[in-house]
């Protein structure tokens, strides 16, 4: 570990020289790549000089208690011994998990879809209530999200929802929520006070560029029609909604969001790129179906994950056993503790079968 820590620390201080030449900053193509790579390690390098420093303390301390008699200066060097001790072994469990393989994927923009499931219309509030939720975390996250397409019913539900949320981390957190969401409550509708289980699946992909997915437009049908729905003056108006179909997965994207007709159409294309590249995830993740089931986050969008329990104002996330009591938090977009505690779940997975290996 520590040969490959010393030579990733000369690697980033040949990047510093590098950043630092007229010709690199001369070239904006190139300098980004290297400001991206400088970046990507400021925190490896960072961690491991932490470390480097909390070591030649131990030694120093060492070297003390072999040499004082005074005992004064001994018990005073036992205390920065220990400290320096703790410190080594924070500082190399950190080390661990930042040399972890890293996802592609993380620093991706996400594409996320909501259905309701079983439940019918309490079903389709609780789809919408997810929608709500995400949008409040990405907005913590200071990330953007933009509507693709969105299926609703007349009270205030989601039958279907596709949205993009852009900005920097946006998979690295949102992946987690790959799944079904039970929600238990007593419908407004239910007159006798009986608490329901109603689901909503979610769907999280990593936005696909063009140059991971190639696709050839001889595939692909496009047809153009009005709007439906709720949607200011163009709706109904013109013909600008797209429905995007892919003859060889038969895959069917319909976007309305937009006003222009080739906008929704751009919008349309980006949704079936992403959808070709996750389709290829998971075949990838099948080959590999025993690694990925000892980690977190699976993706699998049939297990349920999530539980919000809103009589006992409970949310309980079932692949760590985690329960917190602050449902309306959570509702409002605060996932930041459950998020935390599935990616820390995930690396002690990762790093238990580094061990092993």
């Amino acid at each position: 570990m520590f040969d490959k820590l010393d030579a990733i620390l000369n690697h980033y201080e040949e990047l510093m020289l590098e950043l630092s030449n007229p010709e690199v900053t001369g070239d904006p193509a190139r300098f980004r790549r290297l400001m991206k790579e400088q970046s990507d390690l400021t925190p490896l390098v960072e961690a491991y000089k932490e470390y480097k420093a909390a070591n030649r303390d131990a030694e120093d301390s060492l070297a003390l208690l072999e040499e004082e008699n005074d005992e004064e200066l001994r018990e005073l060097a036992k205390e920065e011994l220990a400290d320096a001790r703790k410190r080594i072994e924070s500082w190399e469990q950190k080390l661990k998990i930042l040399l972890l393989p890293k996802d592609p994927n993380d620093d991706k923009n996400v594409i996320m879809e909501i259905r309701a499931g079983a439940g019918g219309d309490e079903a389709a509030l609780f789809a919408a209530e997810l929608y709500r939720m995400y949008v409040r975390f990405a907005e913590r996250n200071r990330w953007k999200v933009e509507m693709v397409s969105v299926n609703e019913i007349g009270i205030g539900g989601f039958k279907e929802a596709v949205f993009m949320v852009t900005g920097a981390g946006a998979y690295s957190k949102l992946k987690y929520e790959s799944g079904v969401h039970r929600v238990q409550r007593v419908p407004e509708t239910e007159s006798g006070g009986r608490i329901h289980t109603s689901t909503a699946t979610v769907a999280v992909m990593p936005e696909a560029e063009e140059v991971d997915v190639v696709i050839d437009e001889k595939d692909c049908r496009i047809d153009v029609m009005r709007a439906s729905g709720n949607g200011g003056q163009c709706v109904n108006t013109t013909d600008s909604a797209v429905r995007l179909t892919h003859y060889p997965t038969g895959i069917v994207i319909y976007s309305q969001t937009e006003k222009s007709q080739l906008q929704n159409k751009e919008k349309a294309f980006r949704l079936l790129r992403s959808k070709l590249y996750d389709l290829e995830l998971e075949k990838k993740q099948a080959a590999e179906s025993e690694e990925r089931r000892s980690q977190i986050g699976t993706g699998d969008r049939s297990e349920k994950i999530r539980t919000y329990n809103f009589p006992q104002g409970r949310v309980t996330e079932h692949r760590i056993k985690l329960t917190l009591y602050k449902i309306d938090s959570v509702m409002d977009g605060d996932i930041f503790e459950i998020i935390d505690s599935l990616i820390a779940a995930d690396q002690a997975a990762k790093l238990a079968k580094m061990n092993e290996d």
